[in-house]
């Protein structure tokens, strides 16, 4: 079954086709704390991610994504990206979960935020 997944499926980590394209051209430049691994062509042009699991974007960290762009030449494996004090480790888009931020007064809250504040317009 997982076989004809990637197949036929791109969401399902890799599809056979850039399984062997990664097999025949790729030269593994490093791998990021998701497991994700990082690939590019001897030539360097062109650069790619095979995903540990589901193919989620937001699963890329930054210094990652900006060597994927093509935004620094060097890989965060041979020249870390500085970070600053205040910066808060990466994390991917929780939006469609249950972790998802939910905002006070939302309704996908379990209780309603209760408000002094706020008095709803009835009709006379």
């Amino acid at each position: 079954m997982d076989f004809l997944k990637r197949l036929v499926t791109w969401w399902n980590s890799q599809t056979m086709g850039t399984q062997l394209f990664t097999w025949r051209k790729g030269q593994k430049v490093g791998e990021d704390g998701e497991g994700n691994v990082f690939y590019q062509t001897a030539d360097g042009k062109r650069r790619w991610v095979i995903y540990n699991g589901e193919a989620e974007a937001s699963r890329i960290p930054p210094e990652w994504h900006g060597w994927l762009h093509h935004t620094w030449d060097q890989p965060p494996t041979e020249t870390p990206v500085l970070r600053k004090p205040w910066e808060k480790p990466h994390q991917e888009n929780l939006t469609g979960t249950p972790l998802a931020y939910v905002p006070p007064g939302s309704l996908r809250r379990p209780q309603p935020a209760q408000r002094s504040d706020y008095e709803a317009w009835r009709p006379e």
